[in-house]
């Protein structure tokens, strides 16, 4: 049951957009694929992310274990698992709990690998488990901000706009 009482399966996640197979959708035509470092889990994307940013917030820096987050956003609908749906498991942030509850983290349950967070319409993918050719990543994936940037650990010096929470929806903190 959910809080609202309707009864759902506790799979019922995996029927629907990101989770699905490349052969769910004729049109899908894989242009990346990224992975876990165990490699169980393997998914796949049909374009270039919408977006990209540096998180500084410090749940990111928690989460990750590092002075901030490399994240390239998605639409769910250009998401597809080549592999490893069963080896998946969730964290509902909101109430820090592991199940599959948007938004939540996605992780790796064999290396624990984080593999995304999964927004109710958007994909934050990290693009460290992407591979791509000769290991040069496109420009489509490179950081055009930083976010969360007040409440930063680090400061970093390489010109890109430093918004203090949201972009565009909040202020932004000049370079020193």
């Amino acid at each position: 049951m959910t809080s609202a009482g309707s009864v759902h399966t506790a799979k019922a996640w995996k029927q629907r957009t990101p989770y699905l197979p490349p052969s769910a959708d004729e049109n899908f035509d894989i242009q990346y694929t990224a992975n876990c470092l165990c490699g169980e889990v393997q998914y796949a994307v049909d374009t270039d992310p919408v977006a990209a940013k540096y998180c500084h917030c410090t749940s990111c820096q928690t989460l990750h274990g590092a002075p901030f987050q490399w994240a390239a956003l998605f639409h769910k609908k250009n998401i597809r698992f080549i592999r490893g749906v069963d080896c998946l498991m969730f964290f509902h942030s909101e109430d820090l709990t592991p199940r599959h509850a948007l938004p939540c983290k996605v992780s790796c349950s064999r290396c624990h690998s984080p593999i995304a967070d999964e927004g109710r319409n958007m994909w934050m993918s990290f693009p460290t488990l992407f591979k791509f050719p000769a290991r040069k990543t496109p420009d489509a994936f490179k950081s055009s901000c930083h976010i969360f940037y007040e409440q930063r650990c680090v400061d970093i010096k390489d010109g890109k706009t430093k918004w203090s929470k949201h972009q565009n929806e909040s202020e932004i903190i000049p370079e020193d």
